[in-house]
């Protein structure tokens, strides 16, 4: 298939924390895999120039599922997309009062309002978490909120996005250092798994380049290498939870309007 309006909507992952453009953070903003995503669609779409082709990206990072629905979801609709993708529900399953099925009755109200105007919907299963000293704690969460996932992906006849199967994001190369956001190749490598959903030919294999083992460190680099973390970006995210803060209160959505890819 070939779409032409895609439209991405969610939080810090979709909005491509941790992949800087060219220029850096500061000066060109966050790119992503929904970028480079958009980016290869639109080429296949109307070739190099991409005329035609128009991309919106409504994420906001720090947002809870039922905001990305409640603000996001219509704003995306009006766009009249032919595919949305839809990533939301990791910041909820942080908290650990979460209501995993009531979120997933939310996603599926979201993927049942993306069919029902005739655009394709993909959705993204969560990041196996078990090599985190701290967020591994939500593993069985994710776990079922993941299947909630792809029951309503096979229900509603939309694409999934399988993270938690893709063992090389478990490799902490992937990862910016604050262990939370995605950096450049942990971007690229899930644009080219939404491209393979999406059964888009030759678009290149997330699986390549194979990674060489790291290193192991010994208890006591891991503990100092942890305690580092902790301080530098665990305990700034609980604070601002305490505070009832968002890292994305002051932030607009990127693409808020269908354009060409530049």
């Amino acid at each position: 298939m070939l779409w032409t309006r895609y439209a991405a909507i969610g939080d810090s992952f979709t909005e491509g924390v941790g992949d800087p453009c060219e220029g850096g953070a500061a000066g060109g903003g966050w790119r992503g895999w929904a970028d480079r995503a958009a980016a290869e669609l639109a080429v296949r779409s109307n070739g190099p120039a991409s005329h035609g082709f128009g991309y919106a990206n409504l994420a906001v990072r720090g947002r809870l599922l039922g905001r990305i629905i409640d603000e996001q979801l219509p704003a995306a609709l009006d766009l009249k997309p032919d595919l949305v993708s839809v990533s939301g529900g990791g910041n909820d399953l942080l908290r650990p009062g979460a209501d995993i099925d009531a979120l997933a009755a939310r996603m599926d109200e979201a993927v049942a309002a993306i069919r029902a105007t005739g655009a394709d919907a993909v959705l993204f299963t969560g990041v196996d978490p078990v090599g985190s000293p701290v967020i591994r704690r939500t593993r069985g969460r994710v776990a079922v909120y993941n299947e909630h996932l792809r029951a309503i992906a096979a229900r509603r006849g939309a694409f999934v996005v399988d993270q938690w199967s893709m063992d090389v994001l478990r490799d902490w190369r992937m990862w910016g250092v604050d262990r939370l956001h995605m950096g450049p190749e942990g971007h690229r490598r899930v644009a080219l798994a939404m491209l393979e959903a999406l059964g888009v030919p030759d678009a290149g294999d997330w699986r390549k380049p194979e990674l060489e083992p790291l290193p192991e460190l010994s208890r006591g680099a891991q503990r100092l290498a942890n305690a580092r973390w902790a301080r530098g970006y665990l305990a700034p995210w609980i604070g601002r939870r305490l505070r009832g803060r968002s890292s994305g209160d002051l932030v607009t959505a990127k693409r808020p309007t269908l354009a060409p890819i530049e």
